[in-house]
């Protein structure tokens, strides 16, 4: 993963933002002579940013989730706490 973020964004190392869709179809590629198809490699930059954009959505929605269901924990763990009583 670590070389697909350095080939896409061009930089040497992954700082600790994450890569966005718009930095993934918003990338150029030096044209060559002999080279790829440049329509092609836009095509699957913006499948890419578009899965890309699913996947941090989710992972967004799981870290919320995660908070939802810590708060609910810890609020049952404190109703809990008052109902036994230890002689």
């Amino acid at each position: 993963m670590r070389h697909l973020t350095r080939w896409l964004t061009g930089r040497q190392q992954r700082t600790k933002q994450p890569l966005r869709p718009a930095q993934v179809r918003d990338r150029r590629f030096t044209v060559r002579r002999h080279g790829l198809d440049p329509f092609e490699i836009r095509a699957f930059l913006h499948e890419v940013a578009d899965e890309l954009a699913v996947a941090q959505a989710a992972a967004v929605a799981v870290r919320e989730e995660n908070v939802r269901i810590r708060r609910a924990l810890h609020t049952w763990q404190g109703g809990q706490s008052g109902k036994h009583r230890y002689r």
